[in-house]
């Protein structure tokens, strides 16, 4: 009985229960299409910096990381390569010799790290192969050839075929310097990225670096991302002196953004829930002044108080029962849509791109959010109903029904 005197209240002023409805919908739909936004942006920022160079997994000498030296390299490196490529866990593997330096153009002059790869298995792990917007990536047994990001080409004023000098400290501490020419030009969607890194043909920079066979940098990628610390720590028990990082080790602001990201989200949702709910406590009270006459009559004619408290909070967790299955739906539908065509970023992909962003976001959230949401909009609907219906408990029947 309470449940039809409530649903008949309800669509007694139409145009009131239908804002409260729409508020509701679009209120969901903006926390949980903000949260799938924000996430494919961090998403694809963690996708592109293990793709372009971090991958799954990197071995080190134990003091490279700190001294950055051409003499720490990373003892029994045939050994552990070899023993990679015979892990069904991982999908492609490749050794880096690493220097920091300078490049100098005719015009222009700028600090870089210089990664000497083996192209064939470097483009297996990276996929700055298939960024290159101008000439060719890096090509194995043509000479002093080099491939840059676009934002360090722009810097350097220099274009295909230009010629550049490379200079950095060789394995004796002397200042060696070789020249090279621009071969491929690549464009990823991180400027810092662009700007700082240059590839060349590993025996090339061995040898300016007087290193030998000598490798400083074994990056790993994996079939599947969640078997990178157990990789890791077999590589540790099997080798001793490396140092073997997974790609949130190595970048700990990513890993950061994954494991606080829905502790975030919440917050965020529930500062949208929380304003919606000062929404509807407005609406109901409204609504909850306007009956007062009617509600006076209720109780004169009998209806006890408990009974007023409850038709009031059923009438306003109705109206957010009906909203509520219309928000998800929307955002279903609105993430699914942009989750495959992504949003168009570009305007403001210059800012982005600085910190590594894409300028196209494909939203995604995962179907775990959902009831949490449900749960907590629920929450704020019945806690939005409580001082609506306490302030129809405070009407007196004899005055109530006196008003007009």
């Amino acid at each position: 009985m309470l449940l039809k005197i409530a649903w008949k209240n309800i669509w007694r002023n139409k145009t009131r229960s239908l804002v409260v409805i729409a508020s509701v919908i679009i209120g969901l739909w903006a926390a949980l299409f903000m949260t799938s936004f924000s996430w494919g942006l961090y998403q694809g920022h963690i996708d592109d910096s293990i793709e372009n160079y971090l991958s799954h997994l990197q071995i080190h000498h134990p003091s490279y990381a700190a001294e950055k030296s051409p003499e720490f390299s990373i003892p029994n490196s045939t050994s552990i390569i070899a023993k990679l490529k015979n892990d069904s866990r991982v999908k492609a593997t490749t050794a880096r010799v690493l220097s920091t330096g300078m490049i100098t153009s005719a015009t222009s002059v700028s600090g870089v790290l210089i990664c000497g790869v083996e192209p064939a298995d470097e483009f297996k792990v990276s996929r700055v192969a298939e960024y290159v917007v101008e000439g060719t990536a890096l090509q194995s047994g043509k000479k002093r050839q080099l491939l840059m990001g676009s934002k360090l080409a722009t810097k350097l004023k220099v274009k295909l075929k230009s010629k550049v000098v490379l200079t950095f400290q060789s394995m004796n501490a002397e200042i060696t310097a070789g020249s090279f020419r621009v071969a491929g030009i690549f464009k990823t969607q991180n400027a810092v990225f662009d700007e700082m890194t240059l590839f060349v043909n590993q025996p090339e920079l061995s040898e300016l670096l007087g290193t030998g066979n000598a490798i400083h940098e074994i990056a790993v990628l994996l079939h599947n991302e969640a078997e990178s610390d157990s990789v890791s720590a077999s590589l540790k028990h099997t080798f001793s002196g490396i140092s073997s990082q997974t790609w949130k080790e190595l970048s700990p602001e990513l890993r950061l953004v994954i494991e606080s990201f829905n502790e975030y989200m919440l917050i965020f949702i529930g500062i949208v829930l929380l304003a919606l709910m000062f929404g509807i406590v407005n609406t109901m009270l409204m609504a909850v002044l306007e009956r007062q006459r009617e509600i006076g009559m209720l109780m004169a004619i009998g209806m006890n108080k408990l009974r007023i408290f409850m038709m009031i909070v059923t009438e306003t967790m109705m109206l957010v029962c009906i909203g509520t299955p219309f928000g998800i739906l929307i955002t279903y539908l609105t993430v699914g849509y942009f989750g495959k065509n992504g949003i168009d970023i570009s305007t403001f992909s210059e800012g982005l791109a600085a910190w590594g962003f894409r300028n196209r976001v494909y939203t995604h959230l995962d179907s775990s959010y959902y009831l949490p949401v449900i749960i907590l909009t629920a929450s704020c609907a019945l806690v939005s109903s409580l001082y609506p219906a306490y302030r129809a408990l405070k009407f007196k029947p004899a005055e109530a029904i006196r008003k007009i």
